[in-house]
């Protein structure tokens, strides 16, 4: 990967950030996508501590997949980092595309969490 390449994305990383806070009552859905895998952490940028994460590398969601690198893995993801945020009294989140393009798995993610029953 190219260094003009990862700096483009922490320029977007940084002007995304400066909008986006999360707090305690709504907190921060943060989306990190490698080639390999998806991961997702909601995070209280008050304490400074992550409340609820999912990933295609925990064992219960990498059971259903086949591919991991596949918008179905973010669709499971999604759904499994919406259901942890219930069950943690999470109702609603900020997103925070973390720099990456809302296309793809991170919109797969994003909407998969939405049809959950995640606000944002």
């Amino acid at each position: 990967m190219s260094l003009e390449r990862v700096e483009k994305r922490h320029t977007r990383q940084a002007r995304v950030r400066r909008k986006v806070r999360g707090s305690i009552a709504c907190p921060r859905l943060s989306v990190y996508r490698s080639l390999h895998h998806i991961y997702a952490q909601v995070v209280s940028d008050d304490t400074g501590r992550t409340l609820v994460a999912a990933s295609t590398m925990s064992p219960t969601i990498q059971e259903a997949l086949e591919s991991k690198s596949s918008v179905a893995a973010a669709k499971l993801v999604g759904k499994a980092v919406a259901e942890r945020c219930r069950e943690g009294g999470i109702s609603e989140v900020v997103f925070d595309r973390n720099g990456f393009l809302y296309h793809g798995r991170v919109k797969a993610l994003a909407d998969a969490a939405r049809e959950a029953g995640l606000r944002f």
